[in-house]
């Protein structure tokens, strides 16, 4: 299902915002331009990266664990005026899960938009209720006695799962690690296949 086009009364709003923000001197039309471009270049592939460095480099592992936002910037990505960013490391007993419960809070200069599912109340409320059903009926399956931490994103802070590196995955270069991370692995409603 395509997205529906904005209401010509919201566009209309909207344009008016714009204007009387230039008018101001808030806000040109370059910079907005510029907030544009960035905002569209965002996607899963950047995270990806991060989680294949990660995997790769000790030292970045740790910058990423320690400060999210600041590893995200270390991989050129523009974090100015995003929440910060944190990294939510799983580990053999523990599995992480991304949620908002209130709205569609998302770490977009990392992940991209966010899919229709994420924002949905039904994900929102299940996810909290029934972790382990969600996933399973996503065909995410944890080990009996994985701990499963749900950890809710929100307008102030957000966050994205730096999962297990699978086994398998030996030699692997940073292109290829890259290319098994999915958006859904970095929001831990899946895990990393090789």
């Amino acid at each position: 299902m395509s997205a529906r086009p904005p209401l010509p009364e919201k566009v209309a709003l909207l344009e008016r915002l714009v204007a009387a923000l230039a008018e101001r001197g808030h806000l040109t039309e370059e910079a907005l331009a510029a907030r544009q471009e960035i905002t569209d270049a965002a996607g899963p592939a950047i995270g990806a990266r991060m989680v294949a460095r990660a995997w790769i480099d000790p030292d970045y592992r740790a910058l990423m664990i320690g400060d999210g936002t600041k590893a995200a910037e270390a991989m050129g990505v523009n974090m100015i005026g995003a929440p910060p960013l944190g990294v939510l490391a799983d580990t053999p007993t523990r599995h992480h899960l991304v949620v908002c419960t209130l709205c569609s809070c998302y770490p977009r200069q990392v992940l991209g938009y966010p899919p229709g599912w994420y924002k949905s109340a039904a994900y929102r409320a299940r996810a909290v209720r029934e972790p382990r059903a969600v996933l399973a009926e996503w065909g995410t399956v944890l080990p009996p006695g994985m701990d499963l931490r749900v950890v809710d994103s929100t307008a102030d802070y957000r966050w994205m799962v730096l999962p297990m590196r699978p086994g398998g995955t030996e030699g692997w270069g940073e292109e290829k690690l890259a290319s098994i991370v999915t958006r859904d692995v970095m929001v831990g409603t899946a895990l990393p296949v090789a």
